[in-house]
This record gives C-alpha cells, structure tokens and sequence, in this order.
C-alpha cells in the first residue's frame, strides 16, 4: 500500500465530525445498499479510481487482486480508509487531489467508484469529464448518489431551503443536486440507473439513484 498525499487540507472539525459520522453508519449502509455494492462490484477487475472513499466502507465489497487508487482531498478520512484498506487486504494509492484533477492518464483505467460523493464536488461537470478522460473505452462508472427531489415538490422546496447550511456543515454536500442529468450529459455510450429512496437517510437525502455508465 501506497500513499501519495498532497497538502491536507479541510476543516478539522468538520473532517473529523464527518469522518466519525460515516463510520457510525457503516453497518446501516451495508444493510440498506450492501446487496446492490456486492452485485455492482463483482465483476471488477484491473485497475479502479474510487473518488472519495471516505473510510473505505466499499473495500468489503471488492473482489481479490484489485489495483485501487483511492481519490480522498479529505485528510481526515486517511487513517480510517488506511485501516479498512489493511482489514481487507486492499492494494491501495492514496492521493488526495480533488475530483476535478485525476492526475492519471488518458484511458488508462478499468473503472471508476463513486458512492455518495458527487454531492460534495465542487465542480461535478468536470469531474464526470475528469471520469471519462480516464476510463478505458468500455470501462464501467458506477454511482450510487442522492439526487434533487422533482422540482416543485415539497421534498424539493425543503431541499434548496436547506441547502446553504447543509452545505457547511457536511463537506460542501449539496441536498438538491441533479446528478442523473449530469452523469446522463456526461458523454458516456450507456447509462443505466434505478431510482430508490433510503430508508435510513435524514430526509433531505432520502432520493437515490444507483446505477452504471459505460465509455
């Protein structure tokens, strides 16, 4: 295992808060999503990007011999992600630049692993273009993100009022984010995905979507 970390940055209260946070709701997450993880992950192999893996909830699900390269800015999450990259035997790089600058070549990737996280990118449209670049011709994106409630509906309306301090309080997560249009506007060949909504989310986030997009 690996480690290419840039300079930390973040804010240490929040990072840590979230960080600790996720590790609580681990076990929910396993019960409510794990099957759908189990079922997406099975068949990957080579070489995989995982953007903001936190604290490597996802490493249970991956299949032996994996080359993992792990895309955390958060360097609050790095000792937990290191720990859960150990307990299941993850070959893992860790480099902590932001989604939007995968410093990895052009189709050089197998697949890519985003799970709850284009909510918190800055800028999602060059990230998913950062995603494409990488990603070999016919290589997998999976996604499992909480999206924007139909415009118009109360859900939405709760969504954009809270959406500011949502916002600051978890690491720049957006309530109202139209992820699908943007994955589906991203210029992949395919792309495939369920609408759900958790159980065991606040109910700002309770609109899922899981899904694959195919280069």
């Amino acid at each position: 295992m690996q480690c290419q970390c840039k300079t930390p940055e973040g804010n240490p209260l929040r990072g840590r808060f979230n960080s600790w946070l996720l590790e609580k709701f681990e076990d929910a997450f396993h019960e409510e999503v794990g099957e759908r993880k189990a079922h997406l992950f099975a068949n990957l192999k080579g070489s995989v990007v995982e953007v903001g893996p936190g604290n490597g909830v996802n490493f249970r699900y991956y299949p032996k011999d994996l080359s993992v390269i792990a895309i955390e800015p958060n360097p609050y999450m790095h000792e937990r992600l290191k720990e859960s990259a150990q307990t299941h035997n993850v070959d893992m790089e860790l480099i902590s630049t932001s989604a939007e600058v995968l410093e990895l070549d052009d189709a050089s990737i197998d697949a890519v692993i985003c799970t709850l996280v284009m909510c918190t990118i800055t800028n999602p449209e060059i990230a998913l273009a950062e995603v494409h670049r990488v990603l070999k011709p016919g290589g997998h994106f999976i996604f499992i993100e909480h999206v924007a409630a139909p415009k118009g509906s109360g859900l939405r309306i709760a969504q954009d009022l809270l959406q500011r301090p949502w916002r600051w309080l978890f690491e720049g997560c957006h309530t109202n984010r139209e992820t699908a249009r943007l994955i589906e506007a991203a210029g992949f060949d395919k792309v495939e995905y369920e609408c759900f909504k958790s159980k065991i989310m606040p109910p700002p986030i309770l609109p899922q979507i899981v899904g694959v997009a195919i280069k």
